[in-house]
């Protein structure tokens, strides 16, 4: 035999080598399964197989062990039935938006919802004749009077995206029950994170029908993950949105899973600490003179605090300042340029302390009663201490008018 032919005998060999690992083995972490094709015993058991109901297994796009344990644990996290992963949290609000509206229905958004699920909306589901409307997330009222017999889906969110308003969230589903039963209620509860609240028990036999969550803040806790998850307890809801997941071939990266499974035994210790270190920096900013508004749902004169001390028993991380108008936007910039322990970028819930400014008029349809520069600070695990400290050299520094 030719040296190349025994190449090409161990060659397969190697690709087909009998070894398999003992059975027993026991670990904290859950194993981690890459693969697109999945291999079948027999013809019967490839055309009989549904992975629907995670029962099996056909192809790597509809789930491995790895992704089923990630889906599992977080359908224990936000106390539902059913978890679909998708690739980031924007991922999760437009499969949910896809799944559920067709030409000619309608899509209600809070006046402070995040921003590119509003962009969506105005963009692409307007070229695929959906309209949109917005309302007044902490008037009830006010979504009271946009609802309609074509209203086939309600986005919520607590609190509201930068500004942090808190809503009556049992009087925004309280009201869609009652006016427009057709319609889905779906939750944005990156900030709860499952902690805060239970979306699925609001109380008073009141709930959302789904939950979206973006992994990539406190799930992953290391600024390292994009992924989204969309959650939810009905079957008929759960064939919806996961049939339309399968037809768009969304999928997540095994080893982007396999770091939130790393996470999430801490999810509850960081979110505590952030939390905590976010009420510390919060009260520390109501007593500075350059803000006219701390928003920060647990301070009593933030907007909705009534509605969160009802419902909560957290409050994530995240502060947002408003400085008084007497400082110009360029102003409040040159803050955020001298911060140097907060850095400058999107997203929240890693190790490091972030800060945006923000236009108000640009976030917002509605009136608004923000009139000076918006600032979110998003909290990290540095000492609060030193935050603190930083913030006070950075208002200093903006003051005497450089940021260098």
């Amino acid at each position: 035999m030719s040296d190349a032919a025994g190449t090409d005998r161990l060659t397969t060999g190697l690709i087909h080598h009998p070894y398999t690992p003992p059975a027993g083995f026991d670990a904290l972490p859950p194993g981690v399964f890459k693969a697109s094709s999945v291999f079948f015993p027999s013809v019967a058991a490839l055309r009989e197989r549904r992975w629907v109901d995670k029962s099996a297994y056909t192809y790597g796009l509809h789930g491995t062990p790895t992704t089923f344990t990630l889906e599992a644990r977080l359908a224990t996290l936000e106390r539902a039935q059913h978890v679909i992963l998708a690739p980031s949290g924007l991922a999760a609000i437009t499969l949910v938006d896809m799944a559920l509206l067709a030409s000619g229905d309608e899509l209600l958004l809070p006046d402070n919802v995040y921003g590119p699920s509003r962009s969506f909306a105005s963009h692409e589901l307007a070229q695929w004749g959906i309209t949109h409307r917005v309302y007044d997330p902490m008037d009830p009222a006010s979504l009271l009077a946009a609802l309609t017999p074509q209203t086939r889906l309600v986005w919520l969110e607590a609190p509201g995206s930068v500004t942090l308003e808190f809503p009556d969230l049992r009087a925004l589903v309280r009201g869609v029950r009652a006016q427009a039963p057709q319609a889905v209620i779906a939750l944005d509860n990156t900030w709860g994170a499952g902690i805060a609240f239970n979306a699925f028990d609001l109380g008073d036999g009141l709930a959302v029908d789904v939950t979206v969550h973006a992994l990539t803040k406190y799930p992953s806790g290391g600024a390292d993950v994009l992924m989204g998850s969309v959650a939810c307890r009905d079957e008929r809801l759960y064939q919806r949105l996961t049939l339309c997941h399968s037809r768009l071939g969304l999928c997540v990266g095994v080893n982007d899973v396999e770091t939130v499974l790393r996470s999430l035994p801490s999810l509850a210790l960081r979110y505590a600490a952030q939390d905590a270190a976010g009420r510390r920096i919060a009260a520390w900013c109501q007593g500075r003179d350059e803000f006219v508004r701390v928003l920060h749902p647990a301070l009593p004169d933030s907007p909705g605090h009534a509605h969160w001390a009802e419902l909560c028993s957290a409050a994530a991380g995240l502060v947002t300042v408003e400085f008084d108008p007497r400082f110009s936007a360029a102003q409040a910039d040159a803050f955020v340029d001298a911060l140097r322990l907060f850095r400058i970028g999107w997203s929240w819930g890693g190790p490091v302390s972030l800060a945006v400014p923000y236009r108000s008029a640009s976030i917002r349809s509605l009136a608004t009663p923000y009139r000076g520069t918006l600032v979110r600070l998003c909290i990290g695990l540095e000492a609060v201490e030193d935050l603190v400290g930083d913030l006070g050299q950075a208002l200093a520094r903006m003051a005497l008018g450089h940021a260098e």
